[in-house]
């Protein structure tokens, strides 16, 4: 029994609450029990006032104490609302803070691309922004309302008990009954279901790409906006319908809900009032009882499931995420020093791999041997494997068989940190962080001799002062092309370099570069890195042909390997992709009179 209430939403969002900051909560609990007893202190104080008006009796103590406990019931409303926002503001920053922390602590990756985490993720994510109910600082007022006036109700049928024993059980059970009979409109039953899930998911979306830029030319371009705005109406329509046909009400139910309540509520005040008539009461308290007997329905089903459960959900979302996060982002950590390494080579030993949220395999069998200091190229069609490699070779996941060694060692044997601390990589979704220039190639900080350098190597130089923010939403911000941010990831990459990193992993790093620009940049990185190990996955054979040696990836296998010069020779896979990109981009001659190769794009 214990077990099946902690695991409810419920009372793990009150334990986050909690967590989030022992002093407010406590102040708003405090409030909560405050708040529910003074309706019926101020039931009992009118039933005083009655009859020190029937006796004759002095009427000041009864007024004062009536009047206080009303000034108490309307101060003690706005400051709680206070105190509500504030503890809501509070537990929203404490599930940012844990979910920041669960999905920036695995040293993996998994727990980022598991669809299987979407769902969860998205809430968690989203559920302040008031997307999908109000932001925690409002729903906590509609909670402390639902919580007290609750409380009330049963602080009224205690006092109805000095009537008789059995009419709070017969009045209160009759409202608590509606909590079980209405029960398939609790929002809680069924508005998280995969289903809704999913359908928030498409909303947002919908949403986003209508009010964010980057979806903005293509929108206007190709006259979107009122397909935008229809698909979003309907995404909206439905989630709207799926949380309707949740929370709506059963009449059946309803109707045997008014039957029992006006039953219950029938029977206690005509016993109120046949005692009264009687003289068993006197005229005070029939007035203090009726009171409180009216208050009891405070205890009946209201909106407090609805607060609760949009704002207990992504609660229970971020500690369910806590976990399953922690394990599917999970890597084993080695203890060994990476210092210098590699010194000799980097072997791919029969590495099998398969993404565990799709167990499709990616690589099968793939034996590649990479020696320290030489410039290696990696090609294939897409889907062949190649960005798998780079993210195993950052260890980003692990083999799901065989081995990744460096000198020998299984890479999972080094320490992750100091392995990662010898790469400098830039992949094909670089982030554009909104920093300044400086913290954008240096984001763990550089010699302000060293940045610069780095710019230059990435030709990149003369683009922004160093203390400008590379955004415009900031005073004095810049933004950039995609070409320009592009120079600007291989500047941080070649920081690293600067910095000490021994292997250069590039991810189609020149994609939004021209040819003659990613020449340029290719040959300033090759000059810059002579003294490194260099891994680069690219599409355009006039950047690859430039590498020592060139592999060719075709599911999940090396099938061809050598020089540029051999692998035409060898007329094979390669010869035939280089051919059908000269075909393709043959009036791409370089302007170059000394450089006749011949400029290819992307397959």
């Amino acid at each position: 029994m214990t077990a099946r209430l902690r695991a409810r939403q419920e009372w793990q969002f009150a334990g986050v609450l909690w967590a989030a900051d022992r002093t407010l909560c406590a102040v708003w609990w405090s409030f909560v029990v405050v708040r529910a007893a003074l309706p019926a202190l101020f039931a009992v104080a009118m039933g005083a006032l009655v009859g020190a008006v029937e006796d004759g009796g002095s009427l000041g103590r009864p007024l004062a104490i009536v009047g206080v406990t009303f000034i108490a019931l309307q101060m003690s409303v706005p400051i709680h609302q206070a105190v509500s926002a504030n503890l809501g503001s509070q537990t929203a920053s404490w599930l940012y803070d844990e979910l920041t922390a669960d999905a920036v602590g695995p040293p993996g990756m998994g727990h980022l691309e598991n669809p299987e985490l979407a769902g969860d993720l998205s809430t968690a994510r989203e559920f302040d922004l008031g997307m999908t109910g109000p932001p925690l600082s409002i729903s906590m007022d509609f909670i402390a309302g639902g919580v007290v006036e609750f409380g009330a109700g049963v602080a009224a049928a205690a006092v109805l008990a000095g009537f008789a024993w059995w009419a709070p059980l017969v009045l209160a059970g009759a409202w608590l009954s509606t909590h079980w009979m209405l029960r398939e409109s609790a929002v809680w039953r069924d508005r998280r279901t995969d289903e809704v899930q999913e359908a928030q998911r498409h909303a947002d979306y919908a949403y986003q790409i209508a009010v964010e830029p980057p979806a903005a030319k293509e929108l206007r371009l190709f006259g979107l906006s009122d397909w935008t705005i229809a698909r979003f109406r309907e995404r909206r329509l439905h989630l709207f319908e799926l949380q309707w046909k949740a929370t709506r009400l059963r009449e059946k139910s309803l109707v045997r809900c008014l039957l029992l309540v006006t039953t219950a509520n029938l029977v206690v005040f005509w016993s109120i009032a046949d005692a009264a008539a009687d003289g068993r009461i006197g005229l005070d308290r029939a007035v203090t009882f009726a009171t409180v007997a009216v208050g009891t329905s405070a205890i009946a089903f209201g909106g407090l499931s609805w607060a609760l459960d949009g704002s207990a959900a992504p609660v229970a979302a971020v500690l369910r995420l806590r976990e399953a996060m922690a394990t599917a982002g999970a890597l084993p950590e080695g203890s060994l020093p990476a210092t210098d390494l590699p010194a000799r080579e980097i072997r791919f030993r029969d590495v099998h791999f398969a993404y565990p949220s799709t167990g499709e395999t990616v690589l099968s069998g793939f034996d590649l041997t990479v020696p320290a200091g030489e410039s290696l190229a990696i090609v294939g069609h897409n889907g062949a494997g190649k960005t798998t490699i780079a993210k195993l070779l950052c260890r980003l996941y692990d083999p799901t068989s065989g081995a990744i060694e460096v000198d020998g060692h299984d890479l999972r044997d080094l320490e992750i940190d100091a392995w990662r601390s010898r790469l400098a990589a830039v992949f094909q979704d670089f982030v554009r962080f909104e920093w300044s220039l400086r913290d954008n190639v240096a984001p763990t900080g550089a010699p302000d001799e060293v940045i610069l350098a780095a710019l230059a190597d990435a030709g990149a130089m003369g683009l922004a002062d160093l203390d400008q923010p590379l955004a415009r939403g900031y005073a004095g911000g810049t933004d950039l092309s995609g070409g320009q941010w592009q120079r600007i990831a291989l500047a941080r990459a070649m920081c690293s370099v600067r910095m000490g990193a021994g292997i250069v992993l590039l991810d189609e790093p020149t994609a939004q570069l021209d040819v003659r620009g990613e020449a340029e940049i290719f040959g300033r990185i090759l000059d810059a890195t002579s003294d490194c190990t260099t891994i680069l996955v690219s599409h355009r054979f006039s950047t690859v042909r430039r590498a020592d040696r060139i592999c060719v990836v075709d599911g999940g296998r090396v099938v061809e390997l050598g020089s540029h010069d051999e692998l035409i020779e060898a007329n094979g896979r390669y010869r035939r992709m280089f051919d059908l990109q000269a075909e393709r981009f043959a009036e791409g001659l370089s302007a170059d009179p000394d450089d006749q190769e011949v400029a290819f794009d992307v397959l």
